[in-house]
């Protein structure tokens, strides 16, 4: 059978006729009148080439094959109104929606574990499928492409179609191992340029926020290694005489402070932002709507 023929209002009709055993009591039901639902049951005889409701001694009583139908049809009716219902309404209490976020390495680590805790608390059949990403363009195809409903990471280039508020910020420090001897020197810009420099570049870029704040000045420093893992920075620094200029959270989450000697960076830098984005399409969409709050609720702890 082809469904392009099929009219959704007959399988109501059906439904309510199966319910109420009268057209008139099944009309009233579903707000039609009691010729139209005794033309819906002839079209529904046509289509399904059976008689489905005869009358008896206590009104309409179904044929065999309208037996059959009842089940099945009144359980896809009730999956499309769940389903509509959905778009109206989210209770996270009692979901099983998949929702999908995009994180760069740093959110995941700052509040991931805090996300997940919270949804297991409230809403535990939720699933949460986490995507990485590294370029801000790369958090933009993601959302055009519906790979995921939300990102977290550096604000995205300025487009009309995505939307973005702001989470936090992080600010710059300088790291040294414990016991290097440029700390009794003090930190001072002679120093700085003085040491061999990793940079984290997680797009692999080898001129980084310092070096742009440094040619300004018509300075320059000298790089010993360049990687894009943000989180192996701390270890790395902490058995070696490199310096490395991170992020502050960085340093606090990476488990290696007390090894670690944490400064001001002697030059200055502006903090860096991040965003939770998502597409204007799922602007509205109760049950991300919902998660775009509690992870702003997250953050905000």
């Amino acid at each position: 059978m082809n469904l392009h023929g099929i009219d959704l209002n007959l399988l109501v009709a059906f439904d309510a006729l199966m319910v109420e055993r009268s057209v008139t009591r099944a009309g009233i039901r579903i707000g039609r009148t009691q010729p139209a639902m005794s033309a819906a049951l002839s079209r529904l005889r046509a289509l399904l080439r059976d008689e489905l409701f005869v009358r008896g001694t206590n009104g309409l009583q179904p044929t065999p094959r309208a037996l059959e139908l009842a089940e099945p049809i009144g359980h896809a009716l009730a999956e499309i109104q769940r389903t509509l219902d959905f778009t109206q309404e989210f209770d996270p209490s009692s979901s099983t929606v998949a929702l999908s976020i995009g994180l760069s390495d740093h959110p995941a680590f700052r509040f991931l574990p805090r996300l997940v805790a919270k949804l297991r608390e409230v809403a535990p059949g939720i699933t949460l499928a986490v995507r990485n990403f590294t370029s801000r363009d790369d958090a933009i195809s993601m959302l055009d492409a519906g790979e995921v409903e939300m990102t977290i990471g550096v604000p995205p280039t300025s487009t009309g179609r995505i939307l973005s508020v702001p989470l936090f910020e992080e600010r710059f420090v300088c790291i040294l191992r414990k016991d290097h001897p440029a700390i009794r020197q003090g930190l001072n810009l002679e120093t700085f340029l003085s040491l061999t420099h990793l940079l984290v570049s997680p797009e692999n870029d080898r001129f980084g926020v310092v070096d742009t704040a440094l040619a300004k000045q018509g300075l320059k420093r000298q790089l010993a290694l360049t990687l894009p893992q943000l989180y192996a920075a701390p270890a790395l620094v902490a058995s070696s005489d490199m310096i490395a200029t991170i992020l502050e959270g960085v340093v606090e989450a990476s488990g290696q402070a007390e090894r670690l000697y944490v400064g001001n960076p002697p030059i200055e830098l502006d903090p860096v932002p991040f965003t939770l984005s998502w597409h204007r399409r799922n602007d509205t969409h109760p049950a991300q709507r919902w998660f775009r709050e509690r992870v702003i609720e997250v953050f905000s702890v």
